[in-house]
């Protein structure tokens, strides 16, 4: 339960008051809580249009405790005022998928370092599955954030990914141009299809085995499991991509190795996440 008493900004929708103050809930978590009745003012259910009043008791029915705590120590590759730069760990989602943030995910982790936090979604520029490692920006001001997003929208940023996949390749280098939609049947994955949209990587084999190849992978897009999709759909998917039909293993082999992207100073930088050692290891089979 979470209690409030209005003190000021009286004569607006509570669904937008609570928006600004209930930090530890989404807009969509807190419409889902009115869709409930689970949100009283004096003790009486209300709309989302109600328009608080001055000295309104507001009450919220759900389990605070189960908000996310840091239970993962994130390593931290950068920081300045406005950005930072984490080397995300597999096993962590960028930002809550909506469940009353029950669990650690980065937004959750880099909160406390944000210069103001009154957007959805706050810091989070971009993002990477949840069993993706590596770096991943994140803006600590409203104007960075913009500024960053502007430069992924654009394609103006240089991404580097390592990947496990199975199989050899006969052609060492080459690009993947194969558009990509949503699949129909399971709206949960993607899969290649001319009326999907435009999606381009190019990989180069690093190395390889009688099983495995490692793969670097630039891609020129960037589409919701494009790497995973492209992968694939070349019959050589990602070592641990259950989802692709891949190879069950300890993690999906897939790391964000390097980000080349312009700060809001102006500054061109380059971040950079070490492979992990697991890659190095897979690859060692006879």
């Amino acid at each position: 339960m979470s209690k409030h008493i209005v003190s000021e900004h009286e004569d607006i929708r509570i669904d937008k008051f609570l928006s600004n103050i209930v930090s530890d809930l989404s807009r969509s978590e807190i419409g889902k809580l009115f869709a409930k009745g689970q949100i009283l003012v004096n003790s009486v259910v209300v709309k989302p249009s109600y328009k608080i009043k001055l000295n309104d008791e507001i009450d919220l029915s759900y389990n605070e405790s189960k908000a996310p705590e840091s239970i993962v120590n994130i390593p931290m590759i950068y920081e300045d005022d406005c950005v930072i730069v984490i080397d995300k760990p597999a096993g962590i989602l960028s930002h809550s998928k909506g469940a009353q943030n029950l669990e650690q995910t980065v937004e959750s982790s880099i909160k406390d370092k944000l210069i103001d936090y009154d957007y959805n979604r706050a810091g989070i520029v971009h993002r990477l599955d949840r069993a993706t490692s590596g770096v991943m920006i994140c803006a600590k001001t409203r104007d960075s954030y913009r500024w960053l997003q502007s430069q992924f929208s654009q394609r103006k940023v240089t991404k580097v990914y390592f990947a496990v996949v199975s199989g050899n390749f006969t052609v060492p280098s080459a690009i993947i141009d194969l558009p990509i939609m949503r699949d129909q049947k399971n709206k949960s994955r993607f899969k290649v299809d001319s009326r999907g949209k435009n999606s381009i990587t190019k990989y180069s084999v690093v190395s390889d085995n009688s099983k495995y190849s490692l793969l670097e992978l630039k891609p020129k897009t960037g589409r919701t499991h494009q790497l995973r999709v492209h992968l694939r759909y070349l019959k050589h998917p990602i070592v641990g991509d259950t989802f692709y039909e891949g190879e069950p293993a300890d993690r999906l082999y897939l790391h964000a190795s390097k980000l080349t992207i312009r700060l809001i100073s102006g500054e061109l930088k380059t971040f950079e996440s070490k492979i992990p050692d697991q890659f190095f290891e897979k690859m060692k089979y006879n």
